[in-house]
C-alpha cells in the first residue's frame, strides 16, 4: 500500500486534455481479450463485438444495456502500477487505456472526449471497479481505489457513452473537448 500511495503524485500528474492511448481492448466473451489497432464505437451498439451489448453489468428498466457504460477509460499510470504480471494475469479489459487524468475535477460528469473520430460523454455512473480487481491485482490495489479521498480521483477510470459514432486507433490521442 505504501508503494501505491507513493505513486499518487505521478498518477495525478497525468495529462489533462491531450492524452496518448496506450492500448485498445475488446472483450468479446468472458475472460477473452483482443487487442486491435482500432475499434469502432457507435451510439446504438457501443463497441461492436464487445460484451456490453450482450452481457452488460448495468441495464435500463426495459432490460436493454445502459448506454452510460458503453466505453471505459482506464488511466495508464494506474494500470501500470497494479498490473505487474502481464503474462499470468488478465488485462483489466478496459477498451481504452490512456495516459489521462480521469479525476472528477478534470473530467466532470458530461465532459466530452474525442477518441479518434468518435466522441464520448463522461457518465454519471461511477466506475468503482469490481471484485475481479482485488482478485487479479491484490487487496491493496483494491483498497487503493477506495482509500479516503480517492473516490474523486477516479483511479479506476471513467465510464462513457458514445455520443458521436466513429473509430479510434491506437495511434490517436484522447482530446478533452469540453468540461461540463
Amino acid at each position: 500500500m505504501a508503494e501505491l500511495m507513493g505513486a499518487l503524485p505521478d498518477i495525478l500528474a497525468a495529462p489533462k486534455t491531450d492524452a496518448p492511448i496506450a492500448s485498445l481492448c475488446l472483450r468479446p466473451g468472458r475472460g477473452e481479450r483482443v487487442f486491435p489497432d482500432r475499434i469502432t464505437m457507435t451510439r446504438a451498439a457501443g463497441i461492436p463485438g464487445e460484451r456490453w451489448a450482450t452481457e452488460p453489468w448495468l441495464r435500463l428498466a426495459d432490460g436493454s444495456p445502459d448506454p452510460r457504460i458503453q466505453v471505459s477509460i482506464l488511466p495508464r499510470r494506474v494500470m501500470d502500477l497494479v498490473w505487474r504480471d502481464r503474462v499470468g494475469t488478465p488485462h483489466p479489459g478496459d477498451p481504452i487505456v490512456a495516459d489521462l487524468d480521469c479525476g472528477l475535477a478534470n473530467l466532470p460528469v458530461g465532459t466530452l472526449v474525442q477518441a479518434g473520430s468518435a466522441v464520448l460523454r463522461v457518465s454519471d455512473e461511477f466506475n468503482a471497479g469490481c471484485a475481479k480487481w482485488k482478485v487479479r491485482y491484490g487487496a491493496d490495489a483494491r483498497a487503493f481505489l477506495d482509500a479516503p479521498g480517492h473516490e474523486v480521483l477516479r483511479l479506476r477510470g471513467v465510464l462513457c457513452s458514445v455520443v458521436e459514432d466513429g473509430e479510434v486507433m491506437l495511434s490517436d490521442r484522447l482530446q478533452v473537448l469540453r468540461n461540463a
